[in-house]
């Protein structure tokens, strides 16, 4: 589950919202006797007894058999393409900053930059400007391949590519502003802490984070979808329901059109300071049960309720913190070989940003085991809130099948540890047929779907 998308960043006043109806107290002007009933009273069984045969392991593998052939040859070749992906990408930007350093169009840039005011500060968002329009010119064959020729090869993608480059144009002019602020605002710290820019560095971009993460759900998530109040239903009443029962002060639950782009299921809890929503796409609405779905929204509360927008700041700005050191580390390396036949001398010159991207580059390739595990275990512990939350074993199962359209379903332990940002398809299954093992004898879970064995 995409959680994108991610939790809030801090508490807010609860919204309540109420419930059933009022019943009016009766005056009694003397006491009347209590009414007199027959209890039945029956033993329970012993703790950990179950009262149907019911093996966990049996009914993951009976899950997991549920895709096989071609869907699983299509779901496994697509995850492991993007292995590969990983380092075409990384090694495609260094080719891209080779470019602009050897043949000195950076050091070009940089001119025009100089050219058009003396302020240092002002030159830093002239050059990233011309840094960002050129890169995203020459990466754009390749960006085209992966995000809209190959989403179709697989059968992921819903767009004509008229509809995929407008959604392309929106992300770009986000993407645009967004750089222009945070590296004019690093090279400004650069400027006045050469030595430990790396570590002011870190603190910027964290802020920054923190900052898009605060406004992405009301103001940037909507330029790409139509966002709706989700209609009255049970259903609804049940989410608004799970929301409350778990703190989340969110008074509506929303519904946005991500069928314009793909068929994934997707939701998210997100918000702060009286932006919570809670929201779920219509991919998930039209293609998954109601058990599903809370399923889903079990999960995605579970980030929120955790705290997980601050514990991945926490750890991403530490990862960060690394990657700024290795940068640091790395330019003043490459300037000192190379430097003289780019133009480019000091870490403060806009010139010798390819390097610096081209080296964070190659620093998170190297790191993607480690962000991978930090997103993995938070994902984690919304799989275990989610299932005490909402109680739907088997719909986090089936659910979990759903997504290994676009996820292998059963890796190897150590492909799981490298390349997984999400605990695999096994993992969650069998972590949810775990949990109903252990709550079989609960009447809700005893009056729920059979699991397959």
């Amino acid at each position: 589950m995409r959680s994108g998308r991610w939790a809030a960043l801090a508490a807010i006043l609860v919204l309540f919202a109420t419930l059933g109806t009022a019943t009016p107290s009766l005056a009694q002007e003397t006491p009347l006797a209590a009414p007199t009933a027959t209890v039945s009273v029956a033993s329970l069984p012993p703790a950990g007894t179950a009262t149907t045969d019911f093996d966990p392991d049996k009914a993951t593998q009976a899950y997991l058999n549920q895709v096989s052939g071609k869907a699983r040859a299509q779901s496994d070749a697509y995850f492991e393409g993007g292995y590969w992906l990983l380092l075409v990408d990384t090694f495609y930007a260094v080719v891209v900053a080779a470019l602009l350093l050897w043949l000195k169009i950076s050091a070009r840039m940089r001119n025009f930059a100089q050219s058009m005011t003396r302020s240092r500060f002002w030159q830093a968002p002239i050059y990233v400007a011309q840094f960002v329009i050129l890169t995203t010119v020459l990466t754009f064959p390749l960006t085209v391949y992966e995000n809209f020729f190959r989403e179709h090869a697989y059968g992921l993608s819903n767009q004509t590519f008229l509809q995929w480059l407008g959604d392309f144009g929106i992300g770009f002019g986000v993407n645009f502003v967004a750089m222009i602020v945070l590296l004019t605002v690093i090279y400004a710290v650069i400027r006045a802490s050469q030595t430990l820019w790396w570590l002011w560095g870190t603190v910027v971009a964290v802020i920054f984070l923190a900052f898009m993460m605060l406004i992405a759900p009301v103001f940037i998530s909507p330029l790409f979808n139509h966002y709706e109040p989700l209609k009255p239903s049970p259903l609804k009443s049940q989410i608004l329901s799970l929301a409350k029962a778990n703190g989340i002060p969110a008074s509506d639950v929303y519904e946005f059109d991500a069928s314009r782009q793909s068929k994934r299921i997707s939701a998210n809890v997100s918000g702060f300071l009286g932006t919570t929503r809670v929201s779920l796409n219509d991919n998930l609405l039209k293609r998954c049960s109601d058990r599903e779905i809370l399923a889903v929204l079990g999960h995605e509360m579970g980030h929120y309720v955790l705290d997980h927008s601050a514990i991945l700041l926490t750890w991403i700005g530490l990862l960060l913190l690394v990657g700024f050191a290795f940068v640091n580390w790395g330019f003043r390396f490459v300037a000192g070989l190379f430097g003289g036949n780019w133009d480019v001398r000091t870490i403060d010159d806009p010139a010798g940003l390819p390097a610096l991207m081209a080296l964070f580059s190659l620093f998170m390739l190297i790191a993607t085991p480690v962000s991978n595990t930090i997103i993995r275990t938070a994902e984690t512990q919304a799989d275990i809130f989610g299932l005490n939350a909402a109680r739907q074993p088997d719909g986090f199962a089936t659910v979990s099948l759903k997504l290994a359209e676009y996820r292998k379903l059963d890796p190897g332990k150590w492909e799981e540890i490298i390349f997984y940002d999400h605990p695999s398809g096994r993992n969650r299954i069998h972590m949810s047929m775990q949990w109903k093992a252990a709550h079989i004898n609960d009447p809700d879970i005893k009056a729920g779907p059979v699991s397959p064995q």
